[in-house]
């Protein structure tokens, strides 16, 4: 057992019991799954401005290399000329006209590639969403999909009231109230939830948490709405079936210890160990405010679930990596290729949590923008996570260089992977940036690496006429780069300029925006949509 104040005879609840009493238990372990409600102040707080991206000027680029993330293919001395947001012509330098209105930039020498997506971003859920939106955008990313969302945020959305300027990347795609027990008691409540949900305009759904006839209902009640449907596995749900019965995009690698007990040669007896009972019985998650209490309890908790370590969790997940097999992992990769089973790995996300005392993470860009408040929560957390058990360190770690073996297995196998971080401002090293790095660290070349960060979501999202290449008709979010980005992926983050919406902001501009909003004295405008929504979804995903 952990040997701390929790656990010591004091009449306070031992951790594990305090966990399972929350409701987080055995999916906030393992492979540091963990979900909450979502409270909202929207009737206390005013209603956001509109928010409009003005026109940007034409603009033509000459003389660089555009890379096409397809195939990895490039062609070079070419010029791109930009109107009203779209490209219009991707011709070879010197053969495309200018009228006196268009703007003009030598990028000699420089390589041109969409724009970067994080396909699974808690950034609206940011204390100050606009700081995390331009920061986003200075590390290139253009696109992101929002994992959380609510009445409000979709209403608001349809009504540009969202803070996404010229300086934020662009919102893809957002998904209504999480699938919780809290509004989803069974599979005819999946069913309504996901009705209401297509109503308000969701563009997808996200399941955290709920029982297992109410998942596959879920999943097709998703699909006869034309809606995909992404997110946890809930530990009733094993990951196998959730893919053959259609789940279209599997969160940080499957949730909770499920993906490593699939992998196990003792997977039939390590299930019948796993608890698969919803830790919040259905009559309390039914009670009034119930979601307001289970958050204000786990706020804390969720900045690092693995550090809230409940003992026979981590043993299950010990003795389901002694008895890892590859040859079931590489089954799984097919399985997921051949039911077009997308993956959003968050390693970065993972990686926070199993090695969340790595010296790197003191040093992180990341602490400057995190407010006081955030930091103090963090390094309170971070104590708690040094504290553990060295065994059960070991054990995190020893699952996160798995997780890194596992990706590249699926990514041989064929298994569709985006870019994606699970980040909202509050803990360090959960940028794209050093995704990429992960992600190279597994195995994948820096060619797989951009196609899963543009071509990629743009094939999940159905976009490939208006995303994920530079070429006639696209949207004009796209980057242009010093170095070749398929030589080596550090390339990747040398970003000259972002052209977002057809604006061309270099790499300094965007630095001085940032550092300008980190410094604003008065941050109402960048605070007031948080006011609006106010989360508690920030684990994994979540």
């Amino acid at each position: 057992m952990i040997n701390d104040q929790a656990d010591a005879p004091s009449g306070k609840s031992s951790r594990r019991s305090f966990l399972k009493t929350a409701g987080i238990g055995a999916v906030c372990v393992g492979a540091g799954a963990a979900a909450g409600p979502v409270y909202s102040a929207v009737t206390s707080s005013p209603v956001p401005p509109r928010v409009e991206i003005p026109r940007a000027q034409p603009l033509r680029i000459d003389g660089v290399t555009v890379v096409d993330p397809r195939d990895g293919s490039a062609a070079p001395n070419m010029s791109v000329l930009v109107r009203n947001g779209r490209i219009v012509s991707v011709a070879a330098a010197g053969s495309i006209a200018a009228d006196r209105d268009v703007r003009i930039v030598d990028g000699a020498g420089r390589f041109v590639v969409p724009g970067y997506n994080n396909m699974h971003s808690h950034a609206l859920q940011a204390q100050r969403p606009a700081l995390m939106l331009a920061a986003m955008l200075a590390e290139g990313v253009t696109g992101m999909r929002q994992m959380l969302g609510t009445p409000e945020l979709l209403r608001y959305r349809a009504d540009h009231r969202l803070p996404l300027t010229q300086y934020a990347p662009a919102l893809l795609s957002m998904p209504g109230d999480l699938l919780l027990p809290f509004n989803v008691g069974s599979a005819d409540a999946a069913r309504e939830e996901i009705d209401r949900q297509w109503e308000q305009g969701a563009d997808f759904v996200k399941v955290i948490l709920i029982e297992r006839d109410a998942f596959f209902a879920a999943v097709q009640a998703a699909h006869a709405k034309g809606m995909r449907i992404a997110g946890h596995l809930p530990p009733s749900v094993d990951i196998i079936e959730a893919s053959k019965a259609g789940y279209d995009s599997i969160e940080h690698l499957g949730t909770g210890n499920n993906v490593w007990i699939a992998c196990s040669t003792d997977a039939d007896r390590l299930r019948t160990e796993q608890d698969t009972s919803l830790p919040v019985p259905g009559w309390v998650a039914r009670l009034p405010f119930a979601e307001d209490i289970f958050a204000a309890r786990m706020a804390k908790q969720l900045i690092n679930p693995a550090a809230f370590a409940d003992p026979d969790n981590v043993a299950l997940l010990r003795r389901a990596l002694d008895t890892y097999d590859e040859r079931k992992a590489r089954e799984m990769g097919r399985t997921f290729a051949a039911n077009g089973t997308w993956q959003s790995p968050t390693l970065v996300r993972l990686r926070t949590q199993y090695l969340a005392d790595a010296p790197e993470y003191q040093t992180d860009p990341q602490l400057r923008l995190m407010s006081e408040q955030a930091r103090k929560d963090y390094d309170e957390v971070l104590g708690i996570f040094t504290a553990l058990p060295a065994e059960i360190r070991a054990t995190y770690r020893r699952a996160y260089d798995m997780s890194l073996a596992l990706l590249k297995i699926w990514h041989e196998e064929g298994v569709p992977i985006m870019t994606a971080t699970d980040g909202m401002g509050s803990v360090p090293g959960q940028r794209l940036q050093l995704e990429f790095r992960e992600m190279a660290k597994a195995g994948l070349r820096p060619r797989d690496i951009l196609r899963a960060a543009t071509a990629a979501p743009a094939e999940y999202l159905g976009r490939t006429d208006t995303m994920g290449r530079v070429a006639v008709g696209m949207d004009a979010d796209f980057l242009l780069l010093d170095s070749d980005p398929l030589a080596d992926v550090a390339n990747l983050a040398h970003i000259s300029a972002v052209v977002r919406s057809g604006h061309l902001h270099t790499s300094r501009e965007l630095a001085e925006t940032v550092e300008r909003l980190r410094n604003d004295p008065d941050p109402a405008a960048s605070t007031a949509f948080h006011s609006v929504h106010n989360s508690f979804d920030p684990c994994c995903g979540r």
